[in-house]
């Protein structure tokens, strides 16, 4: 266990209080890949038999709602839909607010698209017909779809992006994320991309606390990055928890302008002396 009062990069290593809802990322901060990280299932339990709300975020568009409740409770971590949030579901609820039933090129995955046509919306891909582009995660990018987006933005087509991390965190490394396919449609078309629906976004946050039901200052977010996780809860008015497990280690943390109410190096430490 983490000593009290010891610190990491001049930052409270463990938690000094208890609150009512706590809202964990996912890859990186849960699990990475198909294992759970050490104590996190024993910190879960933990939380839920004192009667705490915990809820699961994640910006990784690549599962539906439906795989993420399998993957956790195949993990050993019972979960419902009610218990999640994610970027795709974030994007399905933006877009139904602002573009309902339009017509959509996506670059992106297969789960990303059964959301949103379960959404009711059509996808295409002419770009002539094109309403709205929407930019995620996507391991089969090519130029063909660079093609597209570029031809259908020129056109007049909108554009989103569900997410802009810049890696998504595996097991030996990571992978390119959401953040290079934007990149390269921006280079392309000079056209910034409108709105990113993931966190740390606002679209994000509502979602996360209409969820929960409770005020923001009730709730800790905890996470392995600090431009999402970490800058979410800090906008949102909640308290962030930095786990050095994922994405960010000490020597960025030590650099970077974010700073998080903790540094915690295993889940654990979320828990009060």
């Amino acid at each position: 266990m983490t000593p009290s009062g010891a610190q990491v990069a001049g930052l409270p290593a463990r938690a000094t209080r208890w609150y009512d809802g706590y809202i964990f990322d996912m890859d990186g901060t849960v699990f990475l890949g198909d294992a759970l990280l050490p104590t996190a299932g024993e910190t879960l339990s933990r939380l839920r038999a004192l009667g705490k709300r915990t809820v699961f975020l994640s910006n990784n568009p690549t599962r539906t709602h439906e795989e993420f409740v399998a993957k956790l409770n195949r993990l050993g971590v019972p979960a419902t839909r009610d218990d999640i949030v994610h970027s795709s579901q974030v994007m399905v609820d933006f877009l139904m607010r602002r573009m309902p039933g339009a017509r959509l090129f996506v670059v992106g995955e297969a789960p990303l698209k059964q959301e949103l046509m379960q959404g009711g919306f059509t996808l295409t891909e002419d770009a002539a017909q094109t309403d709205a582009v929407i930019a995620s995660f996507d391991r089969t990018f090519e130029y063909r779809k660079l093609q597209i987006a570029f031809d259908a933005i020129r056109a007049g087509a909108r554009f989103f992006a569900t997410n802009a991390d810049r890696y998504c965190p595996v097991p030996g490394g990571g992978e390119p994320d959401a953040a290079a396919v934007i990149a390269a449609i921006e280079a392309c078309t000079n056209r910034q991309v409108e709105a990113v629906v993931g966190k740390p976004s606002i679209y994000t946050i509502e979602a996360i606390l209409d969820l929960l039901g409770l005020p923001a200052e009730a709730c800790i977010v905890t996470g392995d990055r600090l431009e999402t996780d970490v800058a979410m809860g800090i906008n949102a008015g909640m308290d962030a928890a930095l786990v050095l497990t994922g994405a960010t280690d000490e020597q960025t943390l030590a650099s970077a302008s974010i700073r998080p109410t903790y540094v915690l190096r295993k889940l654990a430490d979320l828990l009060p002396a």
